[in-house]
């Protein structure tokens, strides 16, 4: 059988000439919600990111509909139960990304403790700020990893290479896993109360949402830095920007924002603040991987074959 799979957000060639070896791959990158609505009766799949809102109106206008890749981790853009009910499989490709997020949140978190941007920004401006640039190291802090799945400890791997002391929470995985990978299991609090820098490597679930808020913040060490390239909406930004503001956090490292593009920049704006427009997976390399990843998974999936990420 030719499958007809739509490509909403765009998709690496090397995932195209995959579907295409199977069927049409009909690219409609930035497609409207209310194209979609229109079209998405024709397709087969679908395989989007996160730009495009996979609501239940459109799994209801699929009636053709089988399969929804989501290239990366996060699944928070697709109504899973909507899906499930309409009898719909969703998959995502969640190791394409794992090195190119790790390395983004150890450039945040050098960039922050070293002031890199803000020197760049001054040497750019004929600015010689040596006086006012004086950072920290890396070398023995301990850094706490909130989640610890494949980022998670891919980030620590990384921090354990700088000499730094690795704690970590997570309540799904086996604690002899996270010893084996040289990091510590703790909880929340004592997570929270010991890490001199803390990075969240979590999903946006009902369950994290402003997992990071203001009663979490005031158990924190002063001075701490926080870092987040997971997904917008685990930190509660009111609370940061106010412990930013009153120094209790020291810096924090963002790729992720509650709302993208946020309409309100004042959090991104202050000189302890490290910004960046959610480019975690935005590497060539990554784009290849997840191309390959999603298409060979939703084929697999169209073609009632084992599959090794399906969500729903």
């Amino acid at each position: 059988m030719t499958w007809k799979i739509l490509l909403t957000d765009g998709l690496a060639q090397e995932g195209k000439v995959i579907i295409e070896a199977a069927g049409v791959a009909d690219d409609k990158k930035g497609i409207s919600a209310e194209e979609l609505l229109k079209v998405i009766q024709d397709y087969d799949a679908m395989i989007v990111r996160g730009r495009t809102k996979v609501i239940q109106a459109v799994l209801n206008a699929g009636k053709n509909l089988k399969v929804v890749g989501r290239m990366g981790v996060g699944v928070d853009n697709i109504d899973l139960q909507a899906a499930k009910a309409q009898g719909v499989t969703v998959v995502n490709s969640p190791l394409a990304t794992t090195v190119t997020v790790a390395e983004l949140t150890m450039g945040l978190m050098l960039s922050l403790v070293r002031g890199i941007p803000r020197a760049d920004a001054g040497m750019k401006s004929e600015q010689w700020l040596k006086k006012e640039l004086k950072g920290s190291e890396l070398y023995k802090k301990v850094l706490g990893v909130i989640g610890y799945g494949h980022i998670g400890e891919a980030v620590s791997h990384r921090a354990q290479a700088f000499d730094m002391q690795v704690l970590s929470f997570d309540p799904v995985r086996p604690k002899e896993e996270v010893h084996a990978s040289g990091a510590k299991p703790v909880d929340f609090d004592t997570l929270l109360s010991k890490s001199d820098i803390i990075t969240l490597h979590i999903p946006l679930i009902n369950s994290t949402k402003h997992l990071l808020n203001e009663e979490a913040f005031n158990k924190m060490k002063d001075g701490v830095k926080i870092i987040c390239a997971a997904r917008g909406g685990v930190i509660d930004e009111a609370a940061l920007l106010k412990a930013l503001e009153s120094g209790k956090v020291s810096g924090a490292g963002l790729d992720v924002f509650e709302t993208e593009p946020p309409k309100d920049y004042k959090l991104t704006s202050l000189l302890n603040v490290i910004a960046t427009p959610h480019i975690g997976a935005q590497t060539v390399e990554a784009q290849k991987r997840a191309a390959i990843d999603i298409s060979t998974e939703v084929l697999n999936a169209l073609d009632g074959k084992p599959l090794r990420w399906k969500i729903v």
